[in-house]
């Protein structure tokens, strides 16, 4: 006979009565497990709260900088392009990542929440970040390894800077962390074959989301090596081919869809890219104060495992770990510059922050079992009251380190959205993002290039100087001349001998006047020195 259907009321209890109690303790048993389950991540959680809390503290420090400023502005032109077929400028060209991938994410959030949405959705991938960080290195190395890798991770200044940035950065740490989670879940899971084409597709994503990513690519090849080589030699060949393959294809199916302008904006902005003038040293040197505490942890992780004689793969390892945080400070310091140098090291820290869990995990171990470790735990989590400071003190200072544009934008602002002349700033960017007239890129000239009716560019930088080199100041000097230009303004900092050499030509011609000076930031700065000096074209009677 079949069992009576459960009823509501005293029915219920009596069927419930009625059951065995083999399938009570089985019950009990699943409802103990989802409770461990549950607390088992308390501490993640404590990391991501603990992570929201600074980053969000800085999502209103400071108006929108140049990067944000200029890929919010260009994925609004994108979705204009894509709805409307509205005719957009040449951004694969001169973009660092495929402007069809974060661009158009950045504007969604930015329409809904303006320019706080854009950072506020940068924080959910850095927390996204966080969270495989802990999943990856409790694989690896345990719970209590993870959750230090993640606190090291979460409270360093970049990462937190990162968590409050509304550019591609924060999208390419979290789906590179999204790979390497892939390759170490599948573990001794056979072949692996899902994970190894869904890390692939991952790291494809990434890579085209920034390209500066692609310096870690290898370094995710080596986790699905040394991952799988104890289980067999063969199986682990097998998934480094197949995760390479799947990011080869995929990579070359963009480029060749992308076509010649992609290929451009890789050589110029990534393969080909032109060194600054920064002394090697300062570039390192301030790598080390920002993620030099992880990294020596990382190292001393190496050590441990070598000196405890735990075999070459674990202790390989956990070198390529500890190398991947120094990939960043390296690279930057090959190239002579410290720009955006805080932005390029959240990648590095994500892999060397597994390496140094497992370090202090071992030396909690070390102490005696019980009381003795307890104490240990304890006070090495109390410690890290000193990185959450420092971490804290280096991301205010990251996300206020530029001028605020709040006084320029209110009084540009009118100037710029009243006629439709063509306009020449200094930091164009950020008027472009906040004002209406900003849709009306072809009106829109930097001193890096000036934009034709037609809108194409001419009076660029020489290729040896690169995308970022200030523009031919005689190209300049005949747009003058002619009255291109309907306003100008020039702040003497970015492109500073143009400035002046324009400034030049403004007066000569006759026909441009200062009409406005406005304080580009919260202190007021010497006039010509951070200081916008506004010019309009009058045409004499």
């Amino acid at each position: 006979m079949p069992p009576a259907p459960v009823m509501p009321g005293a029915d219920a209890e009596r069927v419930v009565a009625a059951r065995p109690r083999g399938s009570r303790r089985a019950t009990t048993r699943r409802a103990g497990r989802g409770w461990q389950a549950a607390w088992s991540i308390l501490p993640l959680l404590a990391v991501l709260a603990v992570q929201a809390a600074l980053s969000v503290r800085l999502v209103w420090a400071d108006t929108a900088f140049q990067d944000e400023a200029t890929y919010l502005w260009a994925g609004h032109l994108e979705w204009a392009h894509w709805l409307h077929g509205t005719p957009i400028p040449p951004f694969p060209t001169y973009f660092s990542g495929a402007p069809v991938i974060y661009p158009p994410l950045g504007a969604l959030a930015d329409s809904m929440g303006g320019l706080a949405g854009a950072r506020l959705l940068s924080l959910v991938f850095m927390l996204g970040a966080t969270a495989l960080l802990w999943s990856a290195a409790g694989r690896l190395y345990g719970r209590r390894a993870a959750f230090f890798a993640a606190a090291l991770f979460a409270v360093s200044g970049p990462v937190l800077h990162l968590g409050a940035f509304a550019t591609y950065d924060a999208l390419s740490v979290l789906l590179v962390a999204l790979a390497s989670w892939c390759v170490v879940r599948a573990g001794d899971r056979g072949e692996g074959t899902g994970w190894m084409f869904a890390a692939g597709a991952s790291l494809a994503l990434a890579n085209a989301a920034a390209y500066s990513s692609a310096l870690f690519d290898l370094v995710v090849l080596a986790l699905a090596l040394l991952t799988a080589w104890p289980i067999a030699v063969r199986l682990a060949a097998r998934r480094c081919a197949t995760l390479l393959i799947v990011v080869v294809v995929l990579l070359t199916a963009g480029v060749l869809i992308g076509g010649r302008d992609y290929l451009t904006g890789i050589e110029t902005t990534t393969l080909a890219r032109v060194g600054a003038g920064d002394p090697a040293l300062r570039v390192l040197a301030a790598s080390w104060s920002w993620t030099g505490l992880i990294v020596l942890l990382a190292i001393a992780g190496v050590i441990i495992s070598w000196v405890g004689r735990r075999g070459w793969a674990p202790t390989l390892l956990l070198a390529v770990l500890a190398v991947a945080g120094l990939l960043g400070p390296l690279e930057q310091a090959r190239l002579h510059t410290l720009a955006s140098l805080n932005k390029h090291l959240g990648l590095g820290a994500w892999f060397a922050a597994i390496a140094a869990g497992y370090a202090v995990d071992r030396f909690i171990a070390a102490a005696p079992a019980g009381r003795p470790q307890a104490l240990t735990t304890a006070a090495l989590v109390v410690a890290l009251v000193f990185p959450i400071s420092v971490g804290a003190s280096q991301s205010k200072q990251f996300s206020s380190d530029w001028p605020n544009a709040t006084s320029f934008i209110a009084i540009f602002g009118p100037l710029a959205n009243h006629g439709n002349g063509h306009l020449l700033v200094e930091t164009a960017s950020i008027a472009r993002y906040y004002l209406p007239s900003g849709s009306q890129w072809q009106r829109w000239s930097s001193t890096r290039n000036i934009v034709m009716p037609s809108g194409a560019s001419t009076g660029g930088p020489s290729s040896q100087a690169g995308v970022t080199g200030p523009g031919n100041a005689g190209v300049y000097a005949a747009f003058i001349t002619h009255g291109y230009f309907s306003y100008v303004a020039l702040n003497y900092t970015d492109t500073t001998t143009l400035d002046h050499q324009i400034t030049k030509d403004l007066r000569a011609s006759g026909h441009y006047r200062v009409v406005a000076v406005v304080p580009y930031g919260t202190e007021v700065p010497p006039i010509g020195q951070g200081t916008y000096i506004i010019w309009r074209y009058e045409a004499k009677p």
